[in-house]
């Protein structure tokens, strides 16, 4: 399931004094079964891009296709597009309101005309993807869990929807460093089990470690478009967009300095070992 952006462009306070052009003439498709990686300075465009996207922006001016339905078109079934695209908010645990996690994880299904034995079975799977046991967490308030715990919750209500294509915004702020691995590594598996993913992100690390491509946003236009190998190879391009390197990059723009030929493509943990390895010798195990 492809999403086409064509020619998008937003205007926030149009013919006022305060008039903002957040979105000029965006273009970019992104295939079914992707991890795309979504970034760009604070004012960049980021979150009006994937508001649109989600379909809770309209009027926007040019075309999001999803799917192969024109979602501008005043006769397409939005209800159809709110079951193809689920959309993880920053800290979406913010947004539990139900008074046990099994009530809170159904509302959507529910909203949905699903009827109880069937709302209850997408809350086990949902429950299972993101490691909450059932059983033990189905009568328990929400509020009394862990952030960590909330936070995957919150996730759960949005896979109960079973969406194909996941939108998350900023979804690893606030987390402790294994809590960021844990998420990401749930966020991979879904990916690796045929969902579209869609993340924005000011973690260049974790980006180069889990997205295939990375879009750049500048000043609302599109500023970049490649692999994260791609993208970061262009320095130059990386700091006009006021973005850091990933640590690897610069780690290895350090031992270049000192007058190693490491190859500009290595920005990953994992092929800077492979490199070291390669280069003085040894293995991991020594």
């Amino acid at each position: 399931m492809s999403i086409k952006v064509d020619n998008v462009s937003f205007t926030y306070m149009k013919k006022t004094p305060f008039q903002v052009n957040a979105l000029k003439n965006i273009s970019f498709e992104i295939k079914d079964g992707d991890f795309v990686g979504i970034v760009g300075h604070t004012g960049s465009g980021k979150s009006t891009l994937i508001q649109i996207i989600s379909g809770l922006l309209k009027e926007y001016e040019g075309n999001v296709v999803i799917d192969g339905i024109d979602y501008n078109d005043k006769k397409a079934d939005r209800t159809r597009l709110r079951r193809l695209v689920g959309v993880v908010f920053q800290y979406p645990e913010y947004q539990l309101f139900e008074e046990t996690v099994e009530k809170d994880i159904a509302f959507g299904p529910k909203k949905l005309g699903l009827d109880e034995k069937e709302a209850e079975e997408r809350v086990k799977v949902a429950m299972d993807l993101v490691g909450l046991d059932y059983d033990m967490y189905r009568d328990v308030s929400p509020f009394q869990l862990s952030g960590g715990q909330k936070r995957k919750v919150a996730i759960a209500g949005v896979l109960a929807m079973e969406p194909q294509i996941l939108i998350l915004d900023e979804p690893i702020a606030g987390l402790d460093p294994q809590g960021r691995e844990n998420f990401l590594e749930l966020i991979k598996s879904l990916n690796e089990c045929g969902m579209t993913i869609l993340m924005v992100s000011h973690n260049m690390d974790n980006l180069v470690e889990y997205a295939k491509r990375i879009i750049v946003l500048k000043d609302g236009e599109l500023f970049m478009d490649g692999t994260p190998a791609e993208v970061f190879a262009d320095k130059e391009k990386v700091a006009e967009a006021s973005l850091n390197l990933p640590e690897v990059a610069s780690f290895c723009d350090r031992l270049r300095e000192k007058g190693f030929d490491v190859p500009d493509s290595i920005i990953r943990y994992e092929q800077l070992k492979d490199y070291i390895i390669s280069t003085v010798g040894g293995s991991y195990d020594d």
